[in-house]
């Protein structure tokens, strides 16, 4: 339902975007009528709410896959002409600016100061990608966690819903990402974490492996390769564990490699140097192999925290009070 008004390849044509989720909602409890008493709010929203208690109040990263345009500062005709329109949140801002000041009750309540404002948030992973304070153009990271996520600041915008790519707004710029299947599930499915330790102490970084892997934790690739119905592949299998590994690590610096290759083809800005975050930064050697395969510098995030990030968007709306 969703595809048939939304532009083809649309970032909520993706079936876990927000506005499918309306949608069905809307099925469900509104097919004899209107509703006019629900709206829609994300879940920061409600947390805000709490403290400042406007409702209607959202960011531009929050509504992205809910339909709102970032680029042209509103939701788009197709999107308001729908019968559910009036849930969406009325006032969309950039992420951090102040929305007023705490209510009353909660701010004698939990003893915050007099002058406490409530300032606009952000989704985590955007939260988690300004933890490591890295906000110019070309600039990357990929979060090697269960899955491998990567994330570039473009001076161009794209999307494709097709490979799962979209891009949020990130002050003048945009932050465009992806996520593939392969990353530290397909790991632990393999090896523990003292063999991960062990192994990778015999793996030589400067030297290709000659195994060509795909590791997925099962059927299916979202990202840079869009095939539902893609097998892992994890053989042939060496005698020796540290060349399997090394194998394996190498395929996924590949997949790596091939994502930030595909965002270039859809018109992002280059990749130029990656920060890395999650469980897999920890890994020396790996790090080395992917700077290799990546052909730029490639370092680990001091900070991941989407929690820290989000301080940092709080303290600068707080502090210039835009």
């Amino acid at each position: 339902m969703v595809s048939s008004i939304a532009p083809a390849n649309h970032t909520v044509c993706s079936g876990s975007s927000t506005l499918c989720k309306l949608v069905s909602w809307w099925n469900k409890n509104c097919s004899n009528g209107s509703n006019d008493s629900a709206i829609l709010m994300h879940q920061s929203d409600w947390l805000l709410w709490l403290l400042h208690g406007e409702y209607g109040v959202c960011d531009y990263n929050n509504t992205l896959k809910v339909g709102y345009d970032p680029e042209i500062g509103s939701y788009p005709s197709w999107l308001m002409s729908q019968p559910y329109s009036h849930m969406l949140p009325s006032s969309v801002r950039a992420p951090g600016v102040p929305i007023g000041p705490i209510k009353e009750d909660v701010r004698s309540q939990y003893g915050f100061s007099n002058d406490c404002v409530v300032c606009t948030g952000t989704t985590d992973s955007i939260a988690a990608f300004l933890a490591a304070r890295t906000t110019d153009a070309g600039k990357a990271v990929t979060s090697l966690g269960s899955t491998l996520a990567i994330k570039l600041v473009s001076r161009v915008r794209v999307e494709d819903a097709r490979f799962g790519v979209y891009s949020h707004r990130l002050d003048d710029q945009w932050l465009v990402g992806g996520a593939s299947n392969s990353g530290g599930v397909v790991l632990r499915q393999l090896f523990s974490d003292d063999q991960l330790v062990t192994l990778s102490k015999d793996i030589d970084p400067s030297s290709p492996s000659p195994l060509d892997y795909y590791p997925l934790p099962k059927s299916g690739e979202r990202f840079p390769v869009s095939d539902p119905d893609m097998e892992p592949r994890l053989e042939p299998r060496p005698d020796s564990d540290a060349e399997y590994l090394h194998g394996i690590l190498e395929s996924m610096a590949r997949i790596e490699a091939s994502g930030y290759k595909l965002l270039k083809e859809l018109g992002a800005t280059p990749v130029e140097e990656v920060f890395t975050a999650g469980g897999g930064a920890q890994n020396e050697k790996w790090t080395a192999i992917r700077e290799r395969v990546l052909g730029v510098p490639v370092r680990k995030a001091e900070q991941t925290e989407a929690a820290y990030g989000a301080a940092l968007l709080a303290l600068r709306g707080a502090t210039t009070g835009s």
